[in-house]
């Protein structure tokens, strides 16, 4: 069923092995469907936060263990976690859009989370391309209250972060000091040249994926929004 959360029993053997506190959704898109996972909190969530995955066409899924481990940091301090495949990944319905339509994908997850949670605030984040297309639009969004990107691809001649100057949400970055797509310096850089509340992570000895380094990446994230910057956020909401 469209918009409903789905026994896991009934599922096919992809979704075995669930944590009792993740559960299989469907979520309603105009071309169909996409397949997701929402972990929630053991405590009454005090927010709700999307993850977007990285790029389709390069084996990028909900299952990267850099979402993943997001999702599992975001969960451990209050978030219910959606993490979900973009147009044509997995079960989800559709084909790749070079970025517009996921975009678009991203509302779709942000109106379910809304649905599920109404009244709590709501963060969008993402590894690789899914931080630019999610930050993109939780960037407008008025219901999303801040941004967590993980892993940027840094290329100035492609990519356009200046949209994050354009609006006064915190966001936060991390970056592996020696990611192939931008390093932690060049990542420092970018963020230099913008204004904005951007709070930057460098995972030292951590290239694009965080390989070997998915605890300091799910620190980062679970430091932020435990006791930090974001922790504040959500009790200014």
């Amino acid at each position: 069923m469209l918009g409903a959360r789905i026994n896991p029993s009934s599922c096919s053997g992809e979704h075995s092995g669930l944590l009792p506190d993740t559960s299989p959704v469907l979520i309603p898109a105009s071309h169909g469907h996409l397949e997701a996972l929402l972990r929630e909190p053991t405590v009454p969530p005090r927010g709700a936060a999307v993850m977007c995955h990285p790029h389709p066409n390069y084996g990028g899924t909900m299952h990267t263990k850099a979402v993943y481990r997001g999702a599992e940091a975001l969960s451990d301090v209050g978030f219910a976690a959606l993490r979900f495949n973009f147009r044509g990944v997995g079960a989800s319905t559709g084909s790749y859009d070079g970025g517009i339509g996921e975009e678009d994908d991203v509302l779709d997850a942000l109106n379910w989370l809304q649905g599920e949670y109404p009244g709590l605030p709501l963060i969008v984040g993402g590894f690789s391309f899914g931080s630019l297309v999610g930050m993109r639009v939780g960037a407008v969004d008025k219901r999303v209250v801040g941004l967590l990107g993980m892993g940027l691809p840094i290329n100035l001649e492609r990519y356009d972060y200046s949209f994050l100057s354009d609006m006064e949400k915190p966001v936060l970055v991390v970056q592996g000091e020696h990611d192939e797509f931008g390093t932690g310096e060049e990542a420092a850089e970018l963020i230099t040249s913008l204004e904005g509340d951007i709070r930057l992570v460098r995972i030292p000895d951590s290239d694009h994926y965080f390989t070997g380094c998915w605890d300091e990446l799910k620190r980062a994230v679970r430091g932020y929004y435990e006791s930090g910057p974001g922790f504040r956020l959500m009790l200014a909401v």
